[in-house]
């Protein structure tokens, strides 16, 4: 693939900066209905059609498959109606099975009878009256993920699918990035939605909502029904706690492992479809931007992948080397707007016969929006080695080490890339140096110069530990001329996922790991170890007189499960000089 670049106004990639959608179609009533699936299963769908003069009137339609409520009891309408309706579309929004008003059970993300339920729901929509028999699938994290399993049952109506911040391979992106167990997302987030499956949704302000809108007439005494069998189900949480490996097999998962629901495990399939998708992600929620990339890499459809300095949702922006105040495009109202013009581009058939593959990345710091046809961008590598008197250095020092006592109290800010996919809103770092006494933080020189780092820095870790495991946390920094130092990106390993996957698809963008069993490597204790992987992507411009910070750290309690769970907590040593750490950056030159 060639390599383009550009500097991208908003029109290059069809954004709006007013961001208005123009409503042309008063919207009708909302239907609801039960749709059995090949096993007896029912689904709830709700059904929100224009309203017509005519009632022969065929319309497309947009599909969302959730396991959040497809609606409120009490509440005729859902987000997806507002946005999607008065543009002129049928708009479906269903329960997965065993959410929300659905039958069955729910055991795990996106469960092999789950996905074959696409197909079903496709075909009734073709079959209604009132439908085209085009489709495009829509939707915003785990219905993001739904929409790109739409894609794996290639079905002819399915023209389209915009998935918005979604993970495309859960291990990685969200749950155990690095190999090391995300609480918030697996625990927290786990316990919520079996709340959800009992009928029981709590707001974070202690509200507590009136429950999933039942179907029809008989609606309630179907949820009764509904809600005894679920009881028994697990929480997903008991399953993430028999995780380690990739193909690890939960007793309470049936079988299946993260491997089985990983969007990246079925690349290939979806590949097959040719279906068009546009696919929204962020520097700072989770590993969103990590998996977009390897999408684009690894995903043949046409497509827009587009990557910003958002919150999980895209509804608030963070940019630390800009001013707080500071407006940043496109944020949703832009990007609904645009979303509208690709599932038009879908409809009509262009996004397939007239788009290839683009991606769009925002530079933090210089503010500007930037398009290629291949990624990574061409960049010089960089190494900065960890020398004497926490130096960041070009060259490397003296041999020696740096010791830590890993804290396993030690956390960071609340308001983090890992919390937001979550429900915690904004993304806000803040200074690092709060976090220096548990850390080890290394300084460069001033920049001379404007520095633009845009891809996958890749850190190498010469380590000596007293324990078999730990987790490795590596912390890329920006500090301002007065000694505020902001946060760029992150990288994380668990030591026992060390050994380096040679044959990975991904290995363009540095030290990949397979994190399946057979490739464990346990430390020995007292013997020198290699930690070599990736950081999460970024794009950043930092101005002349800015310094580079890396920090190192041991734990993460604010988020993450310590490694080792029990026992002394390690005691490293970070070996400097020719052999030693060293961290090497992207760099585009100018």
């Amino acid at each position: 693939m060639s390599y383009s670049h550009h500097q991208a106004s908003n029109s290059i990639f069809g954004f709006d900066r007013c961001g208005a959608v123009t409503t042309r179609h008063k919207v009708g009533p909302l239907e609801s209905t039960y749709v059995t699936m090949r096993d007896g299963v029912k689904l709830a769908l709700d059904i929100v059609r224009p309203m017509d003069e005519d009632a022969r009137t065929k319309r497309d339609t947009i599909l969302v498959m959730t396991r959040y409520w497809r609606g409120i009891s009490g509440s005729g309408s859902n987000p997806y109606v507002d946005l999607f309706a008065p543009q002129g579309y049928a708009v479906v929004v269903g329960d997965v099975r065993g959410t929300g008003a659905s039958f069955g059970v729910w055991h795990h993300h996106r469960a092999r009878a789950e996905t074959l339920d696409f197909t079903e729901v496709l075909d009734w929509i073709v079959a209604q009256s009132w439908s085209t028999g085009q489709v495009v699938g829509y939707g915003l994290s785990y219905t993001a993920n739904t929409a790109d399993w739409m894609a794996e049952r290639n079905h002819p109506a399915l023209k389209g699918i915009i998935p918005r911040f979604a993970d495309y391979d859960p291990y990685e992106d969200y749950y155990f990035p690095g190999g090391i167990a995300n609480l918030i997302m697996g625990r927290t987030w786990g316990n919520s939605v079996k709340d959800f499956d009992r009928n029981l949704w709590v707001l974070p302000n202690g509200e507590r909502l009136p429950g999933v809108r039942p179907v029809g007439s008989c609606g309630e005494v179907s949820l009764d029904a509904i809600l005894r069998d679920r009881e028994w189900v697990p929480s997903v949480w008991d399953g993430f706690q028999q995780v380690t490996f990739k193909d690890d097999r939960p007793t309470t998962w049936g079988g299946a492992s993260m491997l089985h629901w990983s969007t990246q495990e079925v690349a290939d399939r979806i590949n097959r479809s040719g279906t068009p998708m546009q696919n929204w992600a962020s520097w700072f929620d989770g590993g969103t931007a990590q998996g977009a990339i390897r999408r684009f890499l690894r995903q043949s459809n046409p497509m827009n992948v587009i990557i910003g300095p958002w919150n999980h949702g895209g509804d608030i922006s963070y940019d630390p080397l800009r001013a707080a105040d500071e407006a940043i495009l496109p944020i949703t109202p832009t990007q609904q707007a645009n979303d509208i013009r690709f599932a038009h581009s879908c409809f009509s058939g262009q996004a397939g016969s007239e788009q290839g593959k683009v991606l769009h990345y925002y530079t933090l710091g210089e503010g500007t929006w930037k398009s290629t046809g291949s990624w990574p961008p061409p960049a010089t590598r960089r190494r900065l080695y960890m020398a004497n008197c926490f130096r960041l250095s070009s060259s490397p020092d003296e041999t020696g080490f740096d010791l830590l006592h890993v804290d396993p109290a030690a956390g960071d800010v609340t308001s983090n890339r890992w919390a937001t996919g979550n429900g915690c809103g904004k993304v806000d770092y803040g200074d690092r140096r709060q976090f220096d006494a548990a850390r080890l933080a290394y300084t460069s020189e001033p920049l001379t110069q404007d520095l633009e780092i845009t891809g996958h820095p890749v850190i190498h870790l010469n380590i000596t530990s007293t324990r078999e495991d730990g987790s490795f946390f590596v912390y890329l920094e920006a500090v301002t001329p007065d000694g505020v130092s902001c946060y760029l990106t992150e990288g994380q390993l668990r030591a026992l996922h060390r050994k380096v996957w040679t044959d990975s698809p991904f290995s363009v963008l540095g030290p990949q790991h397979s994190y399946l069993k057979r490739d464990a490597d346990p430390l020995t204790p007292g013997e020198r170890a290699i930690l070599s992987f990736t950081l999460h992507p970024i794009s950043a411009r930092l101005p002349a007189g800015y310094r580079l910070r890396v920090c190192l750290a041991g734990s993460d309690k604010t988020t993450f499960a310590n490694v080792p769970a029990d026992g002394a907590p390690p005691l490293l040593k970070f070996h400097r000089g020719s052999a030693g750490c060293y961290i090497e950056l992207p760099i585009i030159e100018p």
